[in-house]
């Protein structure tokens, strides 16, 4: 079964698909779907696990607050 990543949100009345997802699909559906635009095809090749997980943040909030002394 062919695998499309959504580029565009996309939803029927019985499924929604965000951009970034990546969903299994007919042959006939990923033909359709899978114009550039909307969607592209995945060449996985039956790789299981085989997206990267998202980079941890480095913080970038705000920072403790510095102790300040008064003597």
């Amino acid at each position: 079964m062919p695998r499309i990543r959504i580029l565009q949100s996309i939803a029927g009345a019985d499924f929604s698909w965000a951009p970034g997802e990546v969903v299994d699909v007919s042959a006939s559906a990923a033909e359709a779907w899978a114009d550039g635009e909307r969607a592209e095809l995945v060449d996985d090749k039956g790789q299981d696990g085989s997206e990267k997980a998202a980079a941890r943040s480095r913080g970038g909030g705000r920072g403790r607050r510095t102790e300040t002394r008064t003597t």
